[in-house]
């Protein structure tokens, strides 16, 4: 039995994976969407200090707390940051991460480095107080705004992260327009470490790909 961590994108809380997780546990294994600070049913802890850092916490606190060692970290789309960081700071509870047509950086990365104009545009909305982006008009009812601290921050990074034995990038072929992580998977592809998938679906890959994004998550799980 394998432990999911699963790691929502901008916006989102854990309630994005809640079919994905109930699928996960029906083949036995244990899956805790997370939700991270300032953000969902967490969003009156947002404040001009939530950053990359607080939402690295978030889930290396759940980690030691529920004493997992056999993590699968899947991150969505910003949450590709997140994982990032949590397997560099406790390599040592992770089997496996999985990239939902996510970022995938480096140290001295940050969202904001690695995005394309349009997303540094959308970034740029924020909410009067300043500290969160704006959800865009076109997301589910229940997106937050996201703290912008989050998106400015480099990540720094040790190394430790590049130790995990299964790594795994799923693209979403199917955006409506420019993807911003084409060249993320371009480059992933012809790495050996790394297996990827692409799939004909749009960004939402947990509503648009659920099946085949459950196959790939329990290939991800290694064997039983």
């Amino acid at each position: 039995m394998a432990t999911f961590i699963l790691i929502p994108g901008m916006c989102h809380g854990g309630w994005c994976f809640d079919d994905l997780a109930g699928q996960l546990r029906g083949h036995g294994h244990d899956a805790l969407p997370l939700t991270l600070t300032g953000l969902s049913e967490r969003s009156h802890l947002l404040h001009g200090g939530v950053n990359l850092d607080t939402h690295i916490l978030d889930v290396t606190a759940v980690l030691a707390t529920a004493d997992i060692h056999d993590a699968v970290l899947v991150g969505h789309s910003y949450g590709g940051m997140v994982i990032t960081g949590v397997a560099d700071r406790v390599p040592g509870r992770v089997s496996a991460m999985v990239y939902l047509d996510a970022m995938v950086p480096g140290d001295g990365d940050s969202c904001w480095s690695l995005v394309t104009d349009r997303e540094r545009q959308w970034y740029a909305d924020v909410v009067d107080t300043g500290y969160a982006t704006r959800p865009m008009p076109f997301f589910d009812p229940r997106a937050t705004p996201h703290p912008v601290a989050s998106l400015l921050q480099p990540l720094r990074l040790t190394g430790d992260h590049t130790g995990v034995q299964r790594l795994v990038y799923v693209y979403a072929a199917g955006w409506d327009g420019e993807s911003p992580f084409t060249s993320v998977h371009d480059r992933l592809r012809e790495d050996p470490a790394w297996t990827t998938h692409a799939l004909d679906s749009g960004h939402n890959l947990m509503r648009d790909a659920p099946q085949d994004l459950l196959r790939i998550l329990l290939e991800a799980a290694g064997p039983r």
